[in-house]
């Protein structure tokens, strides 16, 4: 087999903009190139420049979904799986099959595109690799520009930090709290928590209910802004943006509802 490169040759001229969550993507869009962009918290899949594919072990992938909402059994997947698996095309045997209408397939699989792109674009310690020619087994549904993923996961990660700006309850064990007399929880919200053991993280409880990986990070930020799940006490939220230097030192102060927030769950916490 010819060795495939780690990395990508671009133009010179391609430059990502100053916001890019990924520079190697956005040079890789410019490229057109075809193969997968393995990182720390999943793998993209491109076809010529195009996001077609992306998986994380942080998300439920495209069966999850689909057996968790009742529209697939088991035995259809594995059937597709086995039968298309090989030539890259399980997604269009699904179709052909009967088992899903086009459009559906194309919602779910867009859905779980973007919820694990959210976590493969994530920030990121060890090294970025790009492989040429490699294809993922579920086939192309729906090409997405990379301009419109990153979009995307630039909208979630604002929308979290506006709901809680505390990221270490996504990755820690959800323990409830009980809800104070009258405080009202929501038939999701309660399928939640009944589902938080205290050890299984955000990511495991969206395994277990069968549901995006991501919404299930932002129910639990709202559960843990309203006081229903704990906030790891030593949670600090993102530094704040660097303040100019001619802003006198009065003006650099903490975002005053974050302050507010953070006053409210500690005088909470003191009273239960």
């Amino acid at each position: 087999m010819t060795p495939v490169p780690a990395t990508v040759s671009v133009p010179a001229s391609v430059t990502p903009a100053p916001n890019s969550v990924s520079p190697m993507l956005t040079r890789l869009a410019a490229e057109r190139a075809t193969g997968a962009l393995l990182r720390d918290h999943g793998t993209l899949y491109l076809v010529d420049g195009r996001v077609v594919h992306a998986e994380s072990p942080s998300s439920p992938g495209v069966e999850v979904l689909l057996m968790a909402g009742g529209r697939l059994p088991r035995a259809g997947w594995q059937e597709a799986v086995d039968r298309a698996g090989a030539r890259g095309a399980v997604g269009r045997f699904l179709v052909d099959s009967g088992a899903l209408h086009d459009g559906e397939l194309e919602i779910c699989h867009l859905g779980a595109v973007f919820d694990a792109a959210f976590f493969a674009l994530g920030p990121a310690s060890g090294p970025t690799r790009f492989r040429y020619g490699v294809g993922h087994w579920f086939g192309a549904v729906r090409p997405v520009a990379t301009e419109t993923v990153e979009r995307e996961t630039r909208r979630r990660r604002e929308l979290l930090d506006n709901v809680w700006p505390y990221p270490a309850v996504d990755h820690a064990p959800v323990v409830p709290r009980p809800a104070a007399p009258g405080q009202p929880v929501g038939t999701r919200q309660r399928a939640l928590l009944a589902a938080a053991d205290g050890v299984r993280t955000p990511a495991g409880i969206a395994r277990r209910l069968g549901r995006p990986a991501f919404h299930t990070l932002l129910d639990v930020r709202r559960l843990a802004a309203a006081g229903l799940v704990e906030t790891p006490h030593d949670s600090t939220p993102p530094p704040a943006p660097a303040v100019p230097a001619w802003i006198g030192r009065a003006a650099a102060t903490d975002d005053p509802d974050v302050a507010l927030l953070r006053r409210l769950r500690d005088a909470l916490e003191a009273a239960l």
